[in-house]
């Protein structure tokens, strides 16, 4: 993996966690622009969209970052965003899979991503930073991307939707690759979170559009989901908060966690396969 030079570090770690964590609040922000084909919707699905966020995000970084570096550390800058990106990913899904997870994988997807966003979107010739025809004729095609993705092809509000979060995202990363504070025109200021069961879903977060970037930041997480006659209970931490935990908190929090998600696992499933909320059950989401 390309090493970053020191001075870029902190601006790789930002822009890997924004990268991130935009995805994620963009999936939940296509899952409630749609709702009924959200319930449709199939992890693989949502994995797929969450890909389609970090292509696109990729490639504005791409273009933002040659007015900010030196033209022969640029190519170098790019190549260690992707191993930071993997990097954060990694940790996100670390509790999932255990430390001891192979990071091959993550390596190959992220890197089939950013090959995918050169091949998908380099041919769109603009500057970023200015609003021009070509610019929307390429988020034109990002966003019909993502209806495609949805199944739900050429759907106008989807699309308006996902052209949204990429055009919201361009501010912070210019803010960042700037060294300044990230403005509070992105999509959401939460970073992903990573649940304790090896059933792991794209990293998601809660949008907040208000307040500036790591103000609201979500720390822990409940979800249940109902697969046929079995309901899962998971529970996730964010990651950054995980990381500062110290080993005997982090054992603490776990042991509560796990009672919570038993008590509220529980009480869903009770609830689930009840009459009156039959149509949550067929659904398959809590």
């Amino acid at each position: 993996m390309a090493t970053a030079n020191q001075e870029h570090q902190s601006q790789l770690r930002q822009l890997a966690e924004l990268i991130l964590a935009v995805a994620g609040e963009s999936v939940t922000v296509m899952k409630r622009t749609a709702p009924e084909r959200a319930l449709k919707l199939k992890r693989q699905d949502e994995w797929s969209l969450y890909l389609e966020f970090l292509k696109v995000m990729f490639n504005l970084t791409d273009r933002l970052s040659v007015l900010f570096l030196p033209i022969k550390e640029q190519p170098q800058f790019m190549d260690s965003l992707e191993d930071a990106v993997t990097l954060q990913l990694k940790n996100v899904l670390e509790p999932a899979f255990g430390s001891g997870a192979d990071q091959t994988e993550i390596m190959l997807t992220v890197g089939a991503a950013v090959a995918e966003s050169r091949q998908t979107y380099e041919r769109y010739r603009f500057l970023v930073t200015d609003n021009t025809p070509v610019k929307d004729e390429m988020l034109k095609d990002f966003g019909g991307r993502i209806a495609d993705a949805m199944g739900i092809a050429g759907n106008a509000q989807i699309s308006s939707a996902a052209t949204l979060c990429a055009s919201a995202v361009i501010p912070a990363i210019t803010a960042i690759l700037a060294g300044d504070a990230p403005p509070a025109t992105s999509v959401g200021t939460a970073s992903p979170e990573a649940s304790d069961t090896t059933s792991v879903p794209p990293p998601t977060a809660t949008p907040r559009p208000q307040g500036p970037t790591g103000t609201e930041i979500k720390l822990v997480s409940v979800m249940s989901t109902v697969a046929g006659e079995e309901v899962e209970t998971r529970w996730g931490l964010h990651p950054r908060f995980r990381q500062d935990l110290p080993l005997e908190d982090m054992q603490q929090v776990t042991k509560l966690m796990n009672r919570v998600a038993k008590i509220l696992g529980e009480r869903y499933a009770s609830v689930a396969f009840s009459d009156e909320w039959t149509s949550w059950h067929k659904a398959g989401h809590a």
